[in-house]
């Protein structure tokens, strides 16, 4: 018998935390355990515990060497979001905390429907604006939308850790709102159940069908904080729990609200990747929801969501819990594919060298593609998948497409991945303000985050000319035109260094 796809979806919520964070080194408050020796981790100065881990910044790549650029697929947008509420409170994001193609993948691009496979694709090029040798690639995979009474019935299990840390007012008053939003757009067939932890683990309601509705929403109203943190013994209790609702055609996924500061029981950073990879195995993936400010574990979480084959999330604001488990409720609990990696076959005769922008920390060996025990990323009904290229191009070379595409996936409850490849159907746009107003928008984005993580090769943007490139290409979406207010804000945190940018990366330009 088949068994359906299991789902571990995981809330991290962190203390509001008031006064200007900077993006200096960060000093933990209180021990906590170290992320991978291979990266670096940033802390908050003083009273904060926020970690972020630096996965560093993708090289120019020789195309005569080394044609193939490939990657894990990325849905997550926890770096935007903690971003956006940084700037809202007044502070720039930490450098590490930015991760480009989150930035990216929280804004929604058009794509024709897919048809035959579960994905449809968008490949187009125009010259950079910034730099007269180089050009811009846009590559981007997308799956059909759902509506939510046609996804596959629900088996949820909450798992909320009820703590002392999570009594503040942005953590378990939030992660209530959250899940009774998230039980509002339940249907029939769908059941919830609901295990706390804190000083102990303990099971508060079975699953419960939605004709219980009243019951399930009062149980998640009665939560309160108190006690220690016990996160591996709560995560086995929720594991076996979504494992009873195991069936074919359902989803059973477990939803955890934590702010990540698990310190009592066999709770090192390792033990719980270990914990999560062999659940992994089974088929249980695992996602991670961000709250707050202040001890917010992004290395942790980022590292759980990895291991767990899942995606990552924060919540800034209500509204952005309210979009996501209510317009977008199919894409947050449904899985369309899993294992989803994508590779770029330049064509070295006209592309000479290329940088991906961001996706350091999904980064798939080329020989590893086709190995279908390397896990990809996992997609839902309406996800999208954009990533964003610098590439330069062979002098006097004949318009022509870049590139091939390939996709590789397997089905949710499937062991082996099948393939498509998608030729570039046609050349580079003649010039950027040609291009698409995607294209534009999304190339605006990029740049933006590069800027803000200091990458060197993002030495001749400046911030004033990325905003004229977002307000350009944004439309009449609010969404986009959020972007135009951050990138507003951050220059205002910048000051005099913007003005300064500004000046260099226009004086760069005019010597080239």
């Amino acid at each position: 018998m088949k068994l359906a796809n299991v789902s571990l979806l995981l809330f991290a919520t962190a203390t509001a935390c008031g006064g200007m964070g900077g993006a200096g080194m960060y000093t933990a408050a209180r021990p906590y355990p170290a992320a991978p020796s291979a990266v670096a981790v940033e802390r908050t100065p003083g009273t904060t515990t926020e970690d972020y881990k630096d996965t560093g910044k993708n090289p120019w790549i020789d195309a005569s060497k080394d044609h193939l650029s490939t990657f894990a697929a990325d849905v997550d947008t926890a770096s935007f979001t903690v971003a956006r509420r940084k700037l809202h409170d007044g502070e720039l994001p930490p450098p590490a905390s930015v991760r480009p193609e989150e930035w990216v993948n929280y804004f929604h691009y058009s794509f024709p429907r897919a048809t035959g496979t579960p994905f449809s694709i968008v490949m187009d090029a125009a010259p950079e604006p910034f730099a007269p040798d180089r050009s811009v690639l846009r590559v981007g995979v997308a799956t059909n939308p759902i509506d939510n009474a046609a996804r596959k019935p629900a088996h949820l299990v909450f798992l909320v850790d009820v703590s002392g840390s999570m009594d503040e007012p942005t953590k378990l008053p939030w992660v209530r709102a959250s899940l009774e939003t998230l039980v509002d757009h339940l249907h029939a067939g769908d059941t919830v159940a609901l295990v706390t932890y804190a000083g102990d683990t303990r099971l508060v309601l079975p699953a419960t069908g939605m004709e219980h509705k009243r019951d399930i929403l009062a149980a998640i109203d009665h939560l309160r904080a108190g006690g220690s943190t016990a996160m591996a013994s709560g995560l086995d209790l929720a594991y076996d729990q979504a494992m009873q609702g195991l069936a074919p055609g359902v989803t059973s996924r477990v939803i955890v609200c934590t702010d990540g500061d698990a310190n009592v029981g066999p709770t090192s950073h390792q033990a719980i990747l270990d914990l999560i990879a062999a659940r992994a195995k089974a088929g249980v993936t695992l996602s991670t929801i961000g709250f707050g400010m202040g001890n917010y574990k992004d290395s942790l979480m980022e590292d759980l969501g990895d291991k767990g084959n899942g995606n990552s999330y924060y919540i800034d604001s209500l509204d952005t819990a309210k979009s996501l488990f209510g317009d977008k409720l199919p894409s947050t609990i449904e899985v369309v594919a899993k294992d989803v990696k994508l590779q770029v076959d330049f064509d070295p005769s006209v592309v000479t060298a290329y940088r991906l922008i961001g996706y350091e920390d999904r980064d798939v060996r080329d020989d590893q593609f086709r190995d279908d025990k390397v896990t990809g990323g996992q997609v839902g009904p309406g996800h999208q998948v954009t990533a964003l290229y610098e590439v330069k191009l062979a002098a006097g070379h004949e318009p022509a497409p870049l590139g091939t595409v390939r996709v590789r996936a397997k089905a949710p409850d499937g062991d082996v991945s099948a393939e498509t490849a998608y030729p570039m159907a046609a050349p580079p746009a003649a010039t950027f303000d040609g291009a698409s107003p995607d294209l534009r928008f999304a190339f605006a984005v990029a740049a933006f985050a590069d800027i803000v993580r200091g990458n060197p090769d993002a030495k001749q943007w400046s911030l004033g000319e990325v905003r004229e490139l977002a307000a350009a290409s944004a439309g009449d979406s609010a969404e986009r035109a959020d972007l135009v207010d951050m990138i507003d804000k951050a220059r205002r945190l910048r000051g005099a260094s913007e003005a300064d940018a500004t000046t260099s990366a226009a004086a760069a330009r005019s010597a080239r």
